[in-house]
Order: C-alpha cells, then sequence, then structure tokens
C-alpha cells in the first residue's frame, strides 16, 4: 500500500515552526491532496503541529490559502509595479515583465503552482484568479503598445499574445525543477528569446 499525499510530509510533533515555515509545509500539502481534500487534521499530520497551534497563527484552511496564494499573486503584481518596467520602449518594457514573471516563478515555485491550480470554488480562489486577469489586462494594454511602437508585430492579437505568453511561463511549473540541469538564468534567457523573437515585425 502506497502511503497517502499527507504521509509523505509527516513529521514528528514540533511546536516551534514559523508562520513562513507553515505555510511551505501546507502549499506542499494543498498541491499534493488538492486544497478542497486537504482537512485540518491532514495539514497539523504533515506539519508535526496540533490543529490548537495552528489556529494560533490562522483561522482555519481558508485563511492558510488565502496568504499562499497571496503571496504568489503580489510577487507576480509587484513585476509591473516597479518603476523600471514603466520606462524606455514597450517592447523593453514587456521583456522585463517576462523575465521579472519567471523570476517570481523560480523563486515561488509551490506558490505559483498553488495558484494556477485553483477554479474560483471559494471567495478566495475568486479573489486570487481576479487579481491574475487584472495582471493579464495590464499585460495585454503594455503588448498594445509594444505594437503601436511598430517594435511587436502588427498582425498579433495583444490578448491571444498575453495568453501564449503566460502559458509559456506558467508551463514552467510542470517541469522546472531548481536541482535540475538547466540553470534559472538559461531558462530565462532562452524563454525570452523564443517567446519575443516571434513576436518582432518581419524583415
Amino acid at each position: 500500500m502506497h502511503p497517502s499525499p499527507a504521509a509523505r510530509v509527516d513529521r514528528p510533533r514540533r511546536e516551534a515552526y514559523s508562520l513562513e515555515e507553515l505555510l511551505d509545509v501546507v502549499v506542499r500539502v494543498f498541491i499534493e491532496r488538492g486544497y478542497d481534500a486537504t482537512s485540518m487534521e491532514d495539514l497539523a499530520r504533515a506539519t508535526g503541529r496540533t490543529k490548537s497551534s495552528i489556529y494560533h497563527h490562522v483561522h482555519g484552511k481558508e485563511h492558510l490559502l488565502s496568504l499562499a496564494l497571496s503571496r504568489a499573486v503580489d510577487a507576480l503584481s509587484a513585476v509591473l509595479e516597479e518603476q523600471a518596467v514603466g520606462e524606455g520602449r514597450p517592447v523593453d518594457r514587456l521583456e522585463r515583465v517576462v523575465r521579472g514573471s519567471v523570476q517570481v516563478l523560480v523563486a515561488q515555485l509551490p506558490y505559483v503552482t498553488l495558484l494556477l491550480r485553483v477554479r474560483g470554488n471559494t471567495e478566495v480562489e475568486r479573489e486570487a484568479l481576479e487579481r491574475r486577469r487584472s495582471f493579464d489586462r495590464r499585460l495585454s494594454a503594455l503588448v498594445e503598445q509594444a505594437i503601436a511602437a511598430g517594435e511587436v508585430r502588427a498582425d498579433l492579437d495583444p490578448r491571444v499574445v498575453t495568453r501564449l505568453l503566460f502559458g509559456l511561463v506558467n508551463s514552467l511549473t510542470e517541469w522546472y525543477r531548481p536541482d535540475g540541469e538547466h540553470g534559472p538564468q538559461d531558462v530565462e534567457d532562452d524563454l525570452v528569446a523564443f517567446a519575443l523573437d516571434g513576436m518582432r515585425p518581419r524583415g
């Protein structure tokens, strides 16, 4: 009999977890078991804490989900908010957003993976999805600016480009591993070259 996903991350009882350490384990359990299928008992067993000690830090399972999703969305939103993103040619700003998004995904891989798996079944999930859509809309506007400036092909639909760009970035959650053969800088450079070169005006 194979152990359950929660059993694979069982740890001895330990009451000294920081909230950061707690979230790292919780996110892994959410990814392995699925949020809906995970109980507070599962989380207590996986973290080696009592349920009451977890409730000392958070209101419950949905609160943990909110903290985890906010960490991913906040990091992605910060990419667009950086002052450097608002300077220079639109195509250069677009490249910085793509590079920054790859960097966030690499640095926050489990959290972004969880974000990409939510389906809007709870209010917390719906809020996270709306923030993702807001990010997409702002990126689409940046693509439109690059098209207007003649830096991106005019025959491309900005909304389609946005979806393709982030479909490409988000695909890293399926195969990228920090201890794998591909370093984060190589992945970032190759992805940007592959994505943006195909968008540049022909001739």
